[in-house]
């Protein structure tokens, strides 16, 4: 099988292993200049990856807005906790468990909505996720004591759950392989983004009119998008029966074909044709019929759904726990969260007293500097990594390594441990806020939002026929990181103070940032150590113990 390990002069096949650049320029595959296109696209116009630019920038684009403001739907809280404190006689320790529980449900929902995804399609996940946050405003909007905080928090991660599960299997649907840190990385950015905006807004907000006020902002929002999704938004899941495995085989024997007799054996367009007519039941490419507009808009899709059973998909992302990437992945990308849950918790604890005093107004504005370093390490886990990954295969006979992007995460681990002693050592000697907010925020935005995308992407691309499983798993491992930290993080600092908690949390973020590096020596003897069970695992039928 083709996942098995395949040598062919300096070539090794392992899983993740692809050719990206065709440097002799004589491989009749689907290209774009000499980037071979991974995956490659069909002849059936329903297929996202034929549509215009404009069309899955379009596509993509509501996807994005979408998820920023979800994030701000779940993470707009931390100016408003000395108000609450107040107006629902309440206290930070139980609002911040109030956040732990958001995390929870956030984490719960991530299993829930995958496999529904799968059966149901994404837009309608999406329109879901939409009604789900709309509800949770109007309840949070109505609230006079702490527990309708916690039944907020509670339906808020319900609907946000497709923003930790969903967007990043969109961006696989709209972009091929070596744009996939650019599409990642602007996703991770919007969760950032919500994450740091929301605050600045419900602030002035607060501090204008009334907390209530932040709420029914965010329904009147949210009802105006959730028009524009009826009428726009696309479903974008699409199955191919060409696989990145075959595409690599038949490339394999058209290097093979040259070097022994000049002559080339390819998968021309035609057999790729029909390859996928085959498992469509199609002979002709005037068999796939273009969708009208109210096909499209339908809320439901199944013609392209998973055929597996609900029960089966719900559990087979515990199957990839065998997969180092992805563990990395999930660790990596929950720590983030770490960091962000610790600026959002304690803003108001340094802000809000001596000697700065600020105003929720004041406390809000102090997430400027995580987001102009979030939009900058965006760009860099981003374009930079797709440039980085590109010019490395290009060096490396046009062959890909996933490891190739790890090389990026050296800066965001020494920006994420500086960032966080900048955070509030300065504030602890009573230095300028500009200290903490500028150089400490700055830099945990920039590496907060660059590393996650680049952990991400790397394991999807190490094992891409298990990409979502390995997502949800990923993203359900973060948000149980979340939830304990949420809990953790208050009595944490009452019992030994926050210039000792900085202190270890810059030596936690140095062990698990620079983890990167033990990836980056031995990922691919780990990719070729689990080839075999990744041969099992990525069966359509594994694991189906229970028939429809």
């Amino acid at each position: 099988m083709v996942n098995q390990v395949v040598e062919n002069n300096d070539y090794e096949m392992v899983p993740g292993t692809v050719h990206l650049i065709d440097i002799n320029g004589n491989l009749d595959v689907q290209k774009n200049g000499d980037i071979i296109l991974q995956p490659q696209p069909t002849n059936n116009p329903n297929d996202p990856l034929t549509w215009s630019k404009l069309k899955r920038l379009i596509q993509f684009s509501l996807v994005w807005i979408w998820g920023l403001f979800v994030a701000v739907a779940i993470n707009w809280v931390g100016p408003v906790f000395g108000v609450w404190e107040k107006d629902l006689k309440t206290t930070i320790g139980d609002l911040s468990n109030a956040v732990a529980v958001g995390f929870l449900f956030l984490g719960v929902g991530v299993l829930l909505v995958q496999p529904t995804t799968l059966k149901l399609g994404k837009r309608f996940i999406y329109i879901a996720g939409s009604i789900f946050t709309i509800i949770s405003l109007a309840v949070g909007s109505q609230a006079t004591e702490v527990g309708s905080i916690f039944a907020f928090k509670a339906l808020v991660g319900l609907g946000a759950s497709p923003r930790d599960s969903v967007v990043e299997l969109s961006a696989t649907d709209l972009f091929f392989q070596h744009e996939r840190s650019t599409a990642i990385s602007s996703l991770i950015l919007a969760l950032y983004a919500g994450s740091f905006v929301g605050p600045i807004i419900a602030g002035y907000i607060t501090d204008s009119i009334g907390w209530k006020w932040c709420f029914y902002v965010q329904i009147i929002i949210y009802l105006t998008f959730f028009i524009i999704q009826i009428f726009f938004q696309q479903e974008t899941t699409f199955r191919r029966s060409l696989s990145d495995e075959t595409l690599e085989e038949e490339i394999l024997q058209q290097i093979k074909s040259t070097e022994i007799n000049n002559e080339k054996q390819i998968i021309s367009e035609p057999l790729a044709k029909e390859i996928v007519d085959e498992e469509l039941g199609s002979s002709s490419i005037e068999s796939y019929k273009k969708k009208t507009y109210f096909q499209k808009m339908n809320i439901i899709h199944t013609d392209q759904n998973d055929s597996r059973s609900w029960l089966c998909i719900f559990y087979r992302p515990f199957f990839v726990l065998y997969y180092p990437a992805f563990i990395f992945g999930g660790i990596v990308y929950g720590s983030q969260m770490m960091w962000l849950l610790l600026t959002s918790t304690t803003q108001t604890l340094i802000y809000g007293a001596e000697p700065y005093n600020f105003s929720a107004n004041g406390i809000g504005l102090t997430n400027l500097g995580c987001l102009v370093g979030s939009i900058l390490g965006t760009f860099y886990g981003g374009k930079f990594v797709d440039w980085l990954s590109i010019r490395l295969a290009k060096k490396n006979n046009g062959i890909l390594e996933p490891e190739y992007r790890l090389w990026a995460m050296i800066i965001p681990t020494i920006l994420n441990a500086g960032g966080l002693l900048a955070y509030y050592l300065p504030c602890a000697n009573k230095a300028s806020w500009a200290f903490s907010v500028v150089l400490g925020q700055g830099a945990l935005g920039f590496a907060m939002s660059s590393s996650g995308s680049i952990c991400i992407t790397y394991a999807i691309d190490s094992y891409p026929k298990v990409a979502s499983e390995g997502i949800v798993l990923m993203l359900f491992i973060r948000n149980m990181m979340g939830m304990g930290f949420s809990y953790a993080i208050l009595p944490w600092i009452n019992r030994n103070g926050l210039v000792v908690v900085t202190w270890l949390m810059f030596m936690l973020s140095i062990i698990i940032n620079g983890s990167f590096i033990v990836m980056l020596v031995f990922g691919k003897r780990f990719r070729r150590w689990t080839a075999a069970h990744y041969e099992k695992v990525s069966e359509p039928r594994y694991g189906e113990f229970f028939k429809r």
